[in-house]
């Protein structure tokens, strides 16, 4: 858990670093996220520990001995085995509760920390948001570099339009910029403020308002710099803060609306491109050696070249402005099918968190017992090994489920399904104490083959 946890903070590095955040607020983010992380760690966990466990039994003889007593491998699995179940059934409470609260806490923080501009330092050569305007400034000189060279302010106005610009050879920050006030004192410089007339004929009367001064002291309040609550939920409705019923709710209403908006764009699409411009057209009113071919749009209607060519292009146009609206409106309809797959997935995966604890429990406690081996050594390599294939065949298919390529259904159950037969078949061999893989049936052919050519030799 804390690797991955160390991992999230270097993901999330970019929101939170540079923003001034105290040590609680980063715990605080942490800690919501975490739940997330549980799907993952969990399987991880049981697949290392149940094979360091029955991998250190098998080392140390302990099989040899429960055997010789009539206690078979299934046997002592057993009681793990009922453990693991409930483990599994009280993960997909885990998920369906805990899961939901803590992404709708941890996404509404993280929209909240991003809304967080970075603590103020102001930057030789380029333009620094203070608030209420950016300053640009050449050099920084002086104790603590609080004398500034060619200063150039832009002041934001209500309307958000760039209006006013002061501009001074030097300048001093009597105040850090830490402050809530900030206290920037210029000298001999201009401030320049475009005014805003009645109408054209004023505005090109008084262009703009020019002052010069030789001291011209700013209080900047940044008491409202980053006046944001991080505790505010705007975001309380995605699909992955819903529980089970919520996204069976959910789904049912994005597919009933799918298929009506489906429905009313072949309806509309008919209606403009083909019933509009369809004619019935008999084929005896056309004589054989007429000129004019037979169509079913009636778009030519003359013999003259120059009206068969006009007509001809203003078909390839309109053709063309069709696939247009059709491929905008595929795409359209793709991120909503992408949006209803999604809902599909994550409703299924609070269901196969149960079958992963109990499968990769059973693949950890048959190769420990085959592979003889405990501790943190080859243990550890085989569980990475083995939870990487399982995850990354999970990842595969809900990225092609996202686009449709195959069911939501099939990508949330396909590393499932994968390993639920490689489970029985260890749990299978484990139990005969027989190897990984018998390849006598390769091996002994071969060998006999190579002893009939060597004794000819």
């Amino acid at each position: 858990m804390l690797i991955f946890i160390v991992q999230t903070f270097w993901l999330f590095i970019d929101d939170l670093a540079g923003k001034g955040l105290d040590f609680e607020t980063i715990f605080k983010f942490l800690i919501y996220y975490s739940p997330k992380l549980i799907p993952i760690v969990l399987p991880l966990s049981i697949l290392l520990a149940s094979l360091m466990t029955f991998g250190d039994f098998a080392e140390n003889y302990e099989f040899a001995a429960m055997k010789s007593t009539g206690i078979s491998l299934i046997r002592c699995m057993s009681g793990l085995l009922i453990v693991h179940i409930m483990i599994g059934v009280g993960s997909y409470y885990f998920s369906n509760h805990v899961i939901p609260y803590g992404e709708l806490k941890s996404y509404n923080l993280r929209r909240n920390l991003a809304k967080l501009k970075p603590a103020i330092a102001i930057r030789e050569g380029i333009f620094n948001d203070l608030g209420q305007m950016n300053i640009k400034v050449k050099r920084k000189y002086g104790l603590e570099q609080r004398l500034l060279e060619d200063v150039i302010i832009h002041e934001k106005t209500i309307d958000h339009k760039n209006r006013i610009v002061i501009k001074a050879k030097r300048g001093e920050l009597k105040s850090k910029t830490t402050d809530a006030t900030l206290q920037l004192v210029l000298y001999d410089g201009n401030r320049y403020e475009e005014i805003i007339g009645k109408d054209y004929k004023e505005k090109l009367r008084l262009p703009h308002a020019k002052v010069h001064f030789e001291k011209y002291v700013m209080n900047i309040d940044l008491s409202t710099f980053n006046n944001i609550d991080l505790n505010e939920e705007n975001y309380t409705s995605t699909f992955r803060m819903q529980k089970v019923n919520q996204l069976h709710l959910s789904i049912d209403s994005l597919e009933r609306d799918f298929k009506e908006q489906k429905r009313v764009f072949s309806d509309n699409f008919k209606k403009k491109h083909y019933k509009s411009q369809i004619k019935s057209v008999k084929i005896e009113d056309y004589k054989s050696d007429s000129l004019i071919t037979i169509n079913l749009l009636n778009i030519i209607q003359k013999n003259s070249k120059w009206r068969r060519r006009q007509s001809v292009n203003n078909a390839i146009t309109d053709v063309k402005s069709i696939l247009r609206s059709l491929e905008n409106k595929k795409r359209t309809f793709f991120i909503y099918q992408k949006l209803i797959n999604l809902h599909k997935i994550t409703l299924f995966d609070r269901y196969t968190i149960i079958f992963a604890c109990i499968f990769l429990f059973l693949i950890g406690a048959s190769l420990g017992a085959i592979i003889k081996k405990g501790g943190l050594g080859l243990p550890m390599v085989l569980s990475v090994l083995i939870f990487l294939s399982y995850h990354y065949i999970g990842i595969f298919g809900k990225n092609a489920a996202e686009d449709n390529s195959i069911t939501p259904y099939l990508a949330s159950w396909i590393s499932t399904i994968v390993i639920a037969p490689f489970a029985f078949y260890l749990a299978k061999r484990a139990s005969y104490d027989e190897g990984f893989v018998n390849l006598d049936f390769l091996i002994i052919p071969l060998k006999q083959v190579f002893k009939k050519v060597l004794s000819s030799k």
